[in-house]
């Protein structure tokens, strides 16, 4: 058991922590050195705000790139199917630390009603959500690279894949898949993105993962080249189609999307992105030609009380 004490002084921590993504295959998963796994880590939850590009690409100046990992260990993204990730401030109150005993179905390891709303005009004390409510919450997104070396993904080959409104909510999110080409043996490379919508600093998220794609069909079509989104809340005749680029929002360099004073980009219709599995990411003009199978003892992640997903 842990120490009363010692409870007392995580979730402190937790509190004045933020969000990101806990699951198989992530970078900086117990820190930013390899050799150190620690379960009461937050170093990946932080956000990044006014850096230079090299820094803030895969989280690069707090060491996260550097820390890739376990060989073998990936998040797996079943083709067509689903795939549920947990959301925390702290790996401590996640399944990934102490044996999920300190996680709950909240992202900071407490208990809150369903209807958890700060009020007109307020936000959450619990920062690290940057929202009001569930409804006012913007929304996160996952995105591809077939680069397995996290040096070679480009804002180009790096696609969103899937988006999830009104996201970071509760600890379990689970994102839907569209048809993605099977990746090679060494993995793909896989992004976990936000921009809260409001309530705080204008920061942005981007987190990396070692991924494969699983029960591919052997005649998925590649991705298309990402494109740089556009902001268009005010006139949907203004979105960008086919595949987009994550949005680089308010860095020192880097930064591709640009918004009308007071507003916030986010992945949902406000920059072109509908919910769900995006399907319209795939290079049409390339043939559909059969690819390596996919081997049928293929394991999908679950969590604790959730069920494995399958493709559908």
């Amino acid at each position: 058991m842990l120490s009363t004490t010692y409870l007392t002084l995580l979730f402190a921590a937790t509190i004045s922590a933020h969000t990101a993504v806990w699951a198989p295959g992530m970078y900086c998963r117990g820190g930013a050195d390899p050799n150190v796994d620690d379960p009461n880590t937050n170093l990946a939850v932080n956000p990044l705000y006014q850096h230079t590009k090299e820094d803030w690409w895969f989280q690069h100046h707090r060491g996260c790139d550097a820390a890739p990992p376990a060989a073998g260990d990936f998040l797996s993204i079943p083709a067509n199917g689903e795939f549920t990730v947990e959301l925390a401030h702290n790996r401590a109150v996640t399944t990934l630390s102490y044996d999920g005993t300190q996680a709950t179905d909240w992202p900071d390891g407490q208990q809150h009603p369903e209807d958890w709303d700060a009020g007109e005009g307020k936000c959450l004390e619990d920062g690290a959500l940057h929202t009001r409510n569930e409804s006012s919450q913007g929304a996160t997104a996952w995105a591809i690279s077939y680069q397995s070396d996290l040096k070679a993904v480009t804002m180009e080959s790096l696609a969103v894949f899937s988006t999830k409104d009104h996201t970071p909510w509760k600890r379990l999110a689970t994102y839907k898949v569209p048809d993605l080409r099977e990746c090679a043996e060494e993995g793909c490379t896989c992004a976990w993105l936000w921009i809260p919508n409001g309530c705080g600093e204008p920061n942005m998220y981007m987190q990396g993962f070692k991924c494969k794609v699983t029960n591919a069909s052997p005649t998925a079509r590649p991705l298309a080249a990402a494109q740089v989104p556009t902001y268009c809340a005010d006139d949907q005749s203004k979105c960008v189609q086919g595949a987009k680029q994550m949005l680089a929002w308010h860095q020192l360099e880097g930064n591709n999307i640009e918004t009308p004073d007071g507003t916030t980009p986010t992945y949902n219709t406000k920059c072109g992105w509908a919910e769900g599995a995006q399907t319209d990411i795939f290079d049409i003009t390339v043939a559909q030609v059969p690819t390596r199978p996919t081997p049928a003892n293929t394991t999908i992640t679950s969590f604790p009380g959730v069920p494995a997903s399958t493709s559908s």
